[in-house]
């Protein structure tokens, strides 16, 4: 079901908040309990649609999940296919993560091509390139890979570019591999190391996630584990985004600060107070921000992509211009043309978007084209005289298990409304 959820634009915000967990941990965590065999708790797991959507994958697949409060409990003992089915590979980008796993645990797959955000190109092949090293047959007929690895063999694998996905469905095919796999040229991401320290509790021998060279010795069998999630470090740039530009004081904790540096550092340069504490962010912003200096996305440790837009979305009532350039993906300014909508002045050509900040926002009717690009039209809204309605949120219940009550109980005013 979607919606729309309706903003009402200048209350400054304030006050305390946990952070979910995160979207892009949870997912490559439930596609690891395939490996386990046995039954694993995910504890802090976020309700999100892209959690859903994995649900059914694993239901699919014969395995059992259920929550139990805020965590969710998934046995996968008696899983009885390897094949997933179109219809539940569109829904999600994430769940091309499911093919590492799957081989490892049943030695074939078979999948279509994965669906999520439309983004620009992002081609699989770093990951298919790096099941082949592992010794994996690959076939394509009609648009569906069949994926073929009796035996898994450890083996040296440089990925071309440091891919998150490739970098976790190398690992986890490698954790029943046999002998050592090393990945070179690895993501250094913190949703890496959370894989990481996941599987070892599931007696994996995983080793180097957050550096560039991550080692696997595979093992025959792993078992079940307890692991709570990292915080979503996205959720929580948005959360810091939204204070910063409607102004106010607010307080994130169970996040990790050293997750967030490059977005603190550009909100601080933007006029804001930040204080980082152990898991704790404070900002505390008078919504007079200024224009920073050039904003380049970049892999981690770089600037996010994902936290470009809400950052752009806190800039544009800000006095003087701000220069972003997106290095990740082609369609990454979809949100442009409707922050437009709102009033903002914002120029795109390619990759680069320059924000020249305006005295006012107004509200209006616009419609979210992707999971961050519609958080950052919540962003926006919170800034602007009246009411603007986001539709389309299902983009946005990808990612945020709550983001209108998280808002509302910083004090902003907006509510949901199903359709």
């Amino acid at each position: 079901m979607s919606g729309l959820i309706t903003v009402t634009g200048g209350r400054q915000l304030s006050g305390e908040i946990a952070v979910q967990g995160a979207k892009n941990s949870v997912l490559p965590i439930l596609a690891a309990t395939i490996l386990s065999g046995d039954t694993c708790r995910i504890r802090r797991c976020p309700r999100l649609c892209d959690v859903a959507s994995a649900i059914e994958i694993l239901h699919h697949l014969g395995c059992r999940a259920q929550w139990e409060g805020e965590d969710l409990v998934v046995d996968t003992a008696e899983m009885t296919r390897c094949e997933i089915p179109e219809r539940l590979m569109r829904k999600m980008r994430s769940s091309v993560i499911f093919l590492g796993a799957i081989l490892g645990r049943c030695g074939e797959a078979q999948m279509s091509y994965p669906g999520g955000c439309e983004l620009g190109p992002r081609p699989i092949d770093l990951h298919l390139t790096a099941l082949q090293t592992l010794g994996t047959a690959i076939e394509e007929r009609s648009g569906v890979l069949h994926c073929t690895a009796p035996v898994l063999r450890g083996a040296d694998i440089v990925l071309a570019l440091p891919s998150v996905g490739a970098t976790e469905n190398a690992i986890l095919a490698a954790c029943c591999a046999e002998g050592v796999t090393t990945v070179s040229n690895a993501a250094r991401e913190p949703e890496i190391c959370d894989l990481q320290d996941f599987l070892c509790a599931m007696g994996a021998e995983v080793r180097g996630a957050g550096s560039s060279t991550v080692t696997v010795r595979g093992k025959q069998k792993l078992h079940g584990c307890d692991h709570q999630v990292m915080a979503d470090r996205i959720v929580a740039a948005t959360y810091l985004s939204a204070a910063a530009g409607t102004g106010g004081d607010i307080r994130l904790t169970k996040v990790c600060p050293q997750h967030l540096t490059t977005v603190t550092a550009a909100l601080q340069q933007a006029g804001c107070r930040i204080t980082l504490e152990r898991q704790s962010i404070r900002l505390q912003s008078d919504g007079q921000l200024r224009g920073i200096s050039l904003v380049r996305t970049a892999p981690y440790p770089g600037f996010p992509t994902d936290a470009q837009a809400v950052v752009m979305a806190s800039l544009l009532r800000s006095r003087g211009t701000t220069v972003f350039v997106e290095n990740m993906f082609e369609n990454r300014y979809r949100h442009v043309a409707e922050l437009r909508r709102l009033g903002a002045d914002v120029r795109c050509e390619g990759r680069v978007a320059v924000v020249c900040g305006v005295e006012q926002l107004h509200g209006a009717q616009v419609h979210a084209a992707d999971l961050r690009g519609g958080a950052a039209l919540v962003v926006a809204g919170l800034q602007g005289e009246g009411t603007t309605q986001v539709g389309t949120i299902h983009h946005i219940q990808r990612g945020y298990a709550d983001i209108v009550g998280d808002l509302t109980q910083l004090g902003a005013e907006l509510r949901r409304e199903d359709t």
